[in-house]
């Protein structure tokens, strides 16, 4: 444990041993950070959705009253976080459900579109993390030019709302994960654009032509708020884009867009026709181990489907799974928030078989890296789901107490060093 919140830490530096002067031991700790990390990823989506006029009293009312729970001297009882950390994660789930409807409200109804993966020749501008708002307002501003700009990483989702696909200047997309980007955002030859978090600060081979968006800041980099004169004065400046399409990919299948299709993919189950559902994504990162999730998409039945969301999905899209039933088996259905899509198609098929999530042909293989991914995995907790497989390291502000009572209440699992194993047992229960 190593706890330096209040003054009566040990010689006034830190607690470092469990319990600590206060009484407070490592477990307390442990699920103290769960709970802070939870409410940060709630509040990154909380702050989307708000730009869309999204929010609910309820959500803000919770954040305070947890927050509270976190200092010092107030909560010693680890039954009560880990009701206040499920808690957490409903009201997470409230917030993306907020986030998603204000998406489709304000960009219009999503459907799957194949999308040109690389550079066109001309001026260009890259724009990275997740802010749709963002996107949209700078397309606005370049629309009537000869201006293109390129989506990177968790933008690539924009593509399948109705809006994006008709601007003339939307062009493509760009790049892999966010930590790439310091190899990518050097070969890309215009200004980029980063709106949220998942930046990494710039070397000088792009420094001069990196901009941030309001909270997001870099040293070197060039802030901004609604107004992105100074980005297009740089397309101008810069070298432009030559033309370099290395492919395309498919993106855009939405809640919505599965929802809509829900009694074939029902009655094609109770045919036999559909062995089982994966969910694989999350967060990347550039951690070894992260194979893992390659290896697994890899093995999964031909009769089986996939679905993918978050910055996670580069580590299995670029392989080619096929089709069945006449749609592709790796699903993409969008941003990390897009998670919720993800529980609701699980909950409709639930309703419609008549059980439980868990009674589903139905695996989760999340990968996380940072504090949006705990928000998720407490929804998941939250709901009652089991069975989920997370990865490649643990969270190391989780203790080995409070993983074991995750393990023994949602048969909370790790990422093995046999991915293929860990599929085959996972089809077996």
């Amino acid at each position: 444990m190593y706890c330096n919140q209040c003054e009566q830490t040990f010689r006034q530096t830190a607690c470092v041993t469990s319990p600590g002067v206060c009484g407070k031991d490592a477990d307390v700790q442990s699920l103290q950070e769960t709970l802070l990390y939870g409410l940060k990823g709630m509040a990154a989506y909380a702050h989307h959705a708000r730009r869309m006029g999204k929010s609910d009293e309820q959500v803000s009312s919770f954040i305070e009253e947890a927050l509270f729970a976190t200092m010092t001297n107030v909560n010693f009882d680890v039954e009560t976080l880990l009701e206040l950390c499920l808690k957490c994660g409903e009201m997470n789930l409230r917030v993306m459900e907020l986030l998603d409807e204000g998406h489709v409200e304000t960009f219009g109804k999503p459907a799957p579109i194949k999308v040109k993966e690389g550079t066109q020749a001309g001026p260009g501008i890259l724009v990275s993390g997740h802010d749709l708002v963002d996107l949209w307002n700078l397309l606005e501003q370049v629309k009537g030019t000869d201006i293109k700009v390129y989506t990177h990483g968790e933008m690539l989702p924009a593509h399948m709302y109705s809006k994006f696909q008709q601007h003339p200047n939307l062009a493509g997309h760009y790049g892999g994960a966010w930590q790439n980007q310091k190899k990518e955002f050097a070969a890309f030859p215009g200004p980029v654009v980063v709106t949220t978090n998942c930046v990494l600060i710039p070397p000088e081979s792009y420094q001069g032509r990196l901009f941030t968006m309001r909270a997001t800041a870099v040293p070197g980099g060039q802030r901004l708020d609604e107004d992105f004169s100074a980005v297009i004065a740089e397309a101008r400046r810069c070298d432009p884009c030559e033309e370099n399409i290395a492919g395309e990919s498919m993106v855009g299948f939405h809640r919505t867009v599965l929802l809509d299709r829900a009694q074939t993919i029902v009655d094609a189950v109770k045919e036999g026709q559909i062995s089982h559902f994966f969910v694989i994504g999350g967060c990347d990162g550039a951690e070894k181990g992260r194979n893992y999730f390659t290896d697994y998409a890899q093995s999964t039945p031909k009769d089986s489907f996939i679905l993918t969301l978050g910055c996670g999905k580069f580590r299995i899209r670029d392989y080619d799974y096929g089709e069945h039933l006449g749609l592709p088996r790796l699903m993409d259905m969008g941003q990390c928030n897009d998670a919720y899509g993800a529980i609701a198609v699980a909950v409709a098929l639930a309703k419609a078989f008549d059980c439980g999530v868990n009674d589903l042909p139905l695996t989760l293989v999340i990968s996380w890296f940072e504090q949006k991914a705990v928000a998720v995995l407490l929804t998941l907790l939250s709901l009652g789901v089991k069975g989920i497989t997370l990865g490649p390291n643990p969270p190391a502000f989780v203790t080995p107490n409070v993983f074991a009572i995750l393990q023994e209440r949602f048969d909370l699992r790790l990422t093995s060093d046999d991915a293929q194993g860990d599929l085959q047992r996972a089809m077996g229960a």
